[in-house]
């Protein structure tokens, strides 16, 4: 069960240590919306590290031989009531919600529905499930919102595999991360 409680341990990779996360970094069009990204899993933010060094060695922001990262890791301190909505499964409520934040436009109310939480939480959409969600996103199963297209994309999805992403969309949400540690992760 996907909760958000105090104590909770989550971790984010990146190209560096993340003391003091900035939604004004954080990109725009991901699974739940600009915000700050974290999992339960130590292994899935490690497993982001290579993408985000990648990317960030495109933008300039690092040297490219750079062959580590960073996992920062922090405790879930609630210092106000948040605004949480949690998808408890890779549904169809869940995949409308991300391709309603990967494609604009697409399913418009959702995107406006869910700007309205601090945090969203849910399973992650992956690198391992990108080609599936661009092939649902560019028709290739029939019409996007189509039932026999959302079944067929998600059950390709295999969910019950999928890691957990915990998004904190506001100001509000990141004050109640406090950052516990950053450790250096070098890649093979």
């Amino acid at each position: 069960m996907l909760r958000l409680k105090d104590g909770l341990i989550l971790y984010h990779g990146s190209y560096c240590e993340v003391k003091e996360p900035d939604l004004t970094k954080c990109a725009k069009r991901k699974d739940f919306g600009q915000g700050f990204y974290l999992t339960t899993s130590k292994e899935q933010a490690a497993s982001f590290l290579k993408t985000s060094i990648a990317k960030a060695i495109a933008a300039g922001k690092i040297e490219e031989n750079q062959n580590f990262g960073y996992i920062s890791t922090y405790e879930i301190k609630f210092l106000k009531e948040l605004q949480i909505h949690v998808f408890e499964e890779a549904d169809v409520n869940w995949l409308h919600c991300i391709a309603a934040h990967r494609k604009k436009k697409l399913f418009a109310e959702v995107e406006h529905e869910m700007a309205m939480y601090d945090v969203i939480i849910g399973k992650i959409a992956d690198d391992a499930t990108n080609a599936m969600l661009a092939a649902y996103l560019g028709g290739v199963f029939g019409t996007v919102g189509d039932k026999e297209a959302d079944d067929f994309c998600i059950k390709q999805l295999l969910p019950n595999k999928l890691k957990d992403q915990y998004c904190f969309k506001t100001e509000d949400a990141l004050k109640c991360l406090k950052f516990v540690e950053g450790e250096k992760i070098w890649l093979k």
